[in-house]
């Protein structure tokens, strides 16, 4: 097999294959698991989360030590551990959906259905310096692409594996949830800058937009840190709004 087939970039033919791949592993569990108890079920989706999780960390493992990668990031400050914990929109999934799950709440599972698979979606297709036009048996591009997509099938698993169907009462929740750990994130950002551990800090992009045109757009109406994030609650209410049509319209059909 010739070695530009390993090269992975957004929507290539690799990338639809093993986007394909993991979408399969989603629909063979799910029938699986649809006889079975709800706490099996429960096990099995917090379980993933937790080998995503272990995942994750070994993947950055990997990635302090590449050498190519901190030549190529050296002008954004090269690996940080402090810039590369599971709190950006789509890795804090494989924390809050076994919360989520564990706890029975709606808000986080909402979280974690609408926010997950579009935050590690976005990555996916956008991905960031180091990322993109990489042999995919590279440690760092194994670990970006398997925890992304790991994520967004985690997420769709909440609803799939049968543990919860979004209503159109949760969605205020939803965004109020969103903007709450968007400003935490914020916080977080600030007390990391300040405190020198991590001086370009920026989950979330509650600081600066790095470069994000439509994050840009919004920074010029409103040029403040964390404040320009608030036109995108218009984008996401509009998302979950079309998912939720998709849901009622399956209803329907269904009665």
């Amino acid at each position: 097999m010739s070695s530009d087939f390993w090269i992975m970039r957004p929507f290539n033919t690799l990338f639809i294959l093993v986007f394909a791949a993991f979408l399969l592993l989603l629909i063979l569990a799910s029938l699986i698991l649809r006889n079975k108890s709800e706490r099996t079920r429960e096990a099995v989706l917090v379980g993933a989360c937790l080998v995503t999780f272990v995942g994750f960390f070994i993947y950055k493992y990997y990635l302090s030590i590449d050498e190519e990668f901190n030549v190529l990031t050296a002008a954004m400050g090269g690996f940080n551990w402090w810039g590369e914990l599971p709190l950006q929109l789509c890795n804090i999934n494989m924390i809050l959906i076994p919360i989520g799950v564990l706890r029975k709440s709606r808000p986080l599972m909402n979280f974690g259905f609408f926010l997950g698979p579009l935050g590690a979606l976005m990555a996916l297709v956008m991905p960031t310096t180091g990322f993109n036009g990489y042999s995919l048996l590279l440690p760092r591009m194994l670990g970006f692409y398997g925890t992304h997509f790991m994520i967004v099938i985690e997420g769709l698993a909440l609803v799939t594996f049968g543990l919860f169907r979004p209503v159109l009462r949760d969605l205020p929740k939803t965004i109020l949830t969103a903007l709450a750990i968007a400003f935490i994130m914020f916080l977080f950002n600030m007390f990391l800058r300040w405190t020198g551990l991590h001086p370009k800090a920026n989950y979330f992009f509650a600081v600066e937009t790095e470069g994000n045109p439509i994050l840009e757009l919004f920074h010029s109406w409103l040029p403040y840190p964390f404040l320009y994030l608030l036109p995108c609650v218009g984008i996401l209410a509009i998302y979950m709004g079309l998912v939720m049509l998709v849901f009622t319209i399956t209803d329907r059909r269904k009665r």
